[in-house]
């Protein structure tokens, strides 16, 4: 009765179909930041960036596709100015604030 499903017959998750709106992405780079791991920051916008059409956000970016997609693969170390840009494009911002509170 019971039917085994294989691993190979799942779908591939891809978070980008999951980052439909701003407040997802800022979301989901929220807590990548919290990391601290830059190159894992580069992947994340690499995924928001997919969510939204890379076409689209190297458009807005002024930068190329293919600039793009090197910037923000896994294991890539972006300058800010990339950040920065990519960011704009997709309609976040990166915010900083006091890791304890001040007052305590």
């Amino acid at each position: 009765m019971n039917k085994k499903i294989r691993t190979t017959d799942l779908p591939d998750f891809d978070l980008a179909e999951h980052l439909k709106t701003e407040q997802d992405i800022a979301a989901y780079l929220s807590l990548v930041l919290e990391d601290g791991d830059s190159s894992e920051l580069a992947h994340a916008l690499g995924i928001a960036a997919r969510a939204r059409g890379m076409t689209e956000i190297a458009r807005i970016s002024g930068m190329s596709r293919e600039a793009l997609y090197k910037a923000l693969r896994p294991d890539a170390k972006p300058r800010f100015e990339t950040v920065a840009r990519v960011c704009k494009a997709l309609g976040v911002r990166l915010r900083v604030e006091p890791e304890q509170d001040s007052a305590a």
